[in-house]
């Protein structure tokens, strides 16, 4: 007479598998329809794409038709193509690999010199601050005031101004009047004005408790395509003494970065 084995059974351990009833069947053959497709250049006829999806024809008719009214395919001449709405996922992905790719670099420079780094652009008139990287230990700089209306009191904002020409300044300054943040804040459009005109180029701009008290920043303009751009750090202001040899160190860092930050102008 056989035994049987009355021993307990083991912890059941999830699979990472899907179980094949968990599975949508007709989105896997879309799935291989526009895999299909995308091996075509030149597009492709129906007949073509159910062969090399291994679907009946009929099934494949129905399905190119779903996913030509969706826009993730187009139909010209009888032969399918990749549509619209796969180009917009195309460069989404694109995008946050960029996005990705932008705030590793500044991670390790925000590692090196164990302070928060920022990256901001002018573009279309506004200053734009594409990424910050920070740490619990090292916060970035709270956003108390809009970034973008307050230009004329922090670093990122006289760096980014620094590089325009005049009347691209003063066309920022009569859209964003100067107004005092802290009492520490520039006072007038002319004072500020003149720092903008005295700004060495290369050289980083400093800012001390002007746009938040208790904060020291320096801001290295830098120039990405015919962009103006700048990589910015902070500090509490009883570390000022560290700000301009922590600008010094990132500035020589510039070079290793701008290739990545270049890619951010498409972001």
């Amino acid at each position: 007479m056989a035994t049987v084995d009355t021993a307990p059974a083991g912890p059941h351990v999830p699979s990472s598998e899907p179980h094949p009833t968990t599975l949508i069947g007709s989105v896997q053959r879309a799935m291989r329809l526009l895999e299909s497709v995308a091996r075509h250049d030149h597009g492709a006829p129906a007949k073509q794409l159910a062969r090399e999806a291994g679907l009946a024809l009929p099934t494949a008719y129905h399905l190119l038709r779903t996913l030509a009214h969706e826009g993730y395919l187009r139909r010209e001449k009888g032969l399918f193509f990749l549509g619209e709405a796969v180009e917009r996922l195309t460069n989404s992905g694109a995008q946050q690999k960029r996005r990705s790719m932008v705030a590793d670099a500044l991670a390790q420079c925000r590692d090196s010199i164990g302070a928060p780094v920022y990256y901001a652009l002018y573009r279309d008139g506004e200053i734009e601050v594409q990424c910050v990287a920070d740490t619990p230990a090292n916060p970035a700089v709270e956003e108390w005031a809009d970034f973008r209306e307050t230009g004329h009191a922090h670093a990122i904002g006289q760096c980014l101004l620094s590089q325009l020409d005049d009347d691209a300044r003063r066309d920022h300054v009569d859209r964003y009047s100067v107004r005092s943040i802290t009492p520490y804040t520039v006072r007038d459009d002319r004072t500020l004005l003149r720092r903008l005109e005295s700004a060495r180029r290369m050289q980083p701009v400093i800012e001390r408790q002007e746009y938040a008290l208790g904060t020291v920043c320096a801001a290295i303009p830098i120039t990405v395509g015919s962009t103006a751009a700048t990589i910015a750090i902070s500090l509490p202001a009883h570390q000022a003494d560290r700000l301009l040899p922590a600008a010094r160190r990132l500035q020589s860092e510039i070079g290793r970065l701008l290739g990545t930050l270049s890619l951010s102008i498409s972001i």
